[in-house]
């Protein structure tokens, strides 16, 4: 047992419940998939390296940020982009978006830390075929996914409910 900075006894369980609490996680990369612990999910890949599919979840999660979308949405949003069609041009735009990073930070781009940072890099390449192709497909992957709609608020289609006067169409709390 340690003592706490106001004295209190922390044992081991106590420190590891805390831990886990403060979201200290682990994403690990095993083989050919991605494992993500504290989330419990994971995303197995065939075509793409484990690592190049962990760099687009969160180019995904820069280009359409949202705090309360955990990361498995972005992993299905991000899942077709596993195919033998994309591998070498998925691969030469993580390459290079990694060159530029590791030239401004002296790391790959999943490891810059801070967003702002991640997204000054993604403008440097805002303009490659790759990326817009990215951007188009993910937004439709991202938001057509059923489950997610409930965190923005969105009840979903209103024609076949008589639309959205007869909807709600003023519920949102949070505008």
């Amino acid at each position: 047992m340690s003592k706490t900075e106001d004295g209190n006894q922390l044992s081991r369980r106590d420190f590891l419940l805390k831990s886990s609490a403060y979201g200290l996680s682990a994403v690990v990369i095993s083989g050919s998939s991605i494992i993500a612990y504290k989330e419990a999910w994971g995303l197995e890949v065939k075509n793409l390296k484990p690592e190049t599919m962990k760099t687009i979840i969160q180019f995904a999660r820069d280009i359409y940020p949202h705090d309360r979308v955990p990361d498995r949405y972005y992993a299905i949003a991000c899942k077709p982009f596993d195919s033998a069609e994309f591998k070498s041009d998925i691969e030469e735009a993580i390459n290079l978006l990694n060159k530029l990073a590791q030239s401004k930070f002296n790391k790959n781009y999943i490891d810059v830390g801070w967003e702002t940072d991640r997204v000054s890099l993604l403008e440097q390449i805002e303009t490659t075929k790759m990326f817009s192709t990215l951007r188009s497909s993910l937004v439709t992957g991202l938001y057509n996914q059923k489950e997610i709609w409930p965190i923005f608020g969105y009840q979903g289609a209103s024609y076949e409910h008589g639309g959205y006067i007869d909807r709600g169409f003023n519920d949102i709390d949070w505008l």
